[in-house]
């Protein structure tokens, strides 16, 4: 495995584990249900491969997710990067807004702690801005939990240009996490010339367009009934076939190589720039082992200009949420 420096010190390895999706019954599903004891072995399979970067969050579950981690990392600790996430106020286990105040940081802290197992968050982000806190409470808050020695590193997600410069005059940023892949591009505008600008690494959730970019997905049928993605507008209608064409792109590129399609699109992100690291999700052995390969997969010149041909910024069939989940992000 390769490693590369996020912000600010923080070394991972060059591919990192989305856990979202290794708990089963969860509130956001990808395909059949994960296999718990399947999605641990993932996580042990991951370490022996020298991955480092493993990503949770409060809401996933909610709350099962970062204990299943924290299940999987019991005696194996050392040198592993978690990164949890807060953000978001609950009614027991339900979703009832974000709440990126200064006490939910601090108080929120103290459950993720406690659920992985662990003394302290290498990574703690805000998982959504709150437009109605301003970002320099939320931020000085998890400054103090760095003072506390409860986390080591502050991170933003979907997070706007305005908002990673106001938030870095507090304190340094170590890693945003936004949605970036080579179906869609927009953080290329303004959010990722500010992240080089500031120090910051990116940390690019979906980088496999919710599994779109692997080629494994040719119709909408293809999906469970309870499958989330059946929510995305790029899976809907006829955005569904116009984005495939992407995919017959990549898999050309793939044949080339030998590799998966997969491995493509990861390799496609990492070619971006030295301080981006992917998080895939997994919940499969097999799926991890793939993705983790991709780390050692060349592009040329000719690859990449075939692939930023294929999906130039703006060119994807539909929005990637829905109007309400838009008004989330970029803030």
């Amino acid at each position: 495995m390769k490693y590369r420096n996020l912000g600010h010190g923080l070394k991972v390895s060059a591919i990192g584990v989305g856990c979202m999706p290794m708990i089963r019954g969860g509130n956001i599903t990808y395909g059949e249900d994960a296999d718990p004891d399947e999605a641990i072995k993932t996580i042990h399979r991951a370490i022996d491969l020298g991955i480092t970067f493993f990503d949770t969050a409060q809401i996933y579950g909610p709350f099962q997710n970062e204990e299943l981690v924290g299940e999987a990392i019991k005696g194996k600790r050392d040198g592993l990067v978690i990164a949890t996430k807060f953000g978001f106020k609950f009614d027991g286990d339900k979703i009832v807004g974000v709440d990126g105040s200064g006490t939910n940081a601090k108080s929120s802290v103290e459950g993720c702690l406690k659920r992985l197992g662990i003394d302290c968050i290498d990574l703690f982000y805000q998982h959504r801005v709150d437009p109605n806190v301003p970002i320099e409470e939320t931020v000085g808050a998890m400054a103090d939990l760095i003072t506390e020695g409860k986390i080591k590193h502050i991170g933003l997600s979907e997070a706007g240009p305005e908002t990673l410069r106001r938030a870095a005059a507090v304190a340094p940023i170590s890693a945003l996490q936004s949605e970036y892949s080579l179906w869609e591009r927009d953080v290329e505008d303004e959010i990722l010339p500010v992240c080089r600008e500031l120090g910051i690494g990116f940390v690019p959730y979906s980088p496999l367009g919710r599994g779109f970019l692997t080629g494994s997905i040719r119709s909408l049928d293809d999906l469970p009934a309870n499958d989330w993605r059946r929510n995305d507008p790029r899976y809907q209608g006829d955005n569904f076939a116009t984005n495939l064409k992407v995919v017959d792109i990549v898999g050309e590129v793939a044949a080339k190589h030998n590799v998966s399609l997969a491995q493509i699109a990861l390799a496609w992100l990492l070619a971006q720039g030295d301080s981006i690291v992917p998080i895939p999700g997994f919940k499969r052995r097999v799926t991890m082992e793939d993705s983790a390969g991709s780390a050692d997969v060349v592009l040329d010149a000719e690859d990449l200009a075939k692939l930023d041909a294929a999906a130039p910024r703006g060119s994807i069939a539909g929005p990637r949420y829905s109007e309400a989940g838009m008004r989330m992000v970029r803030l």
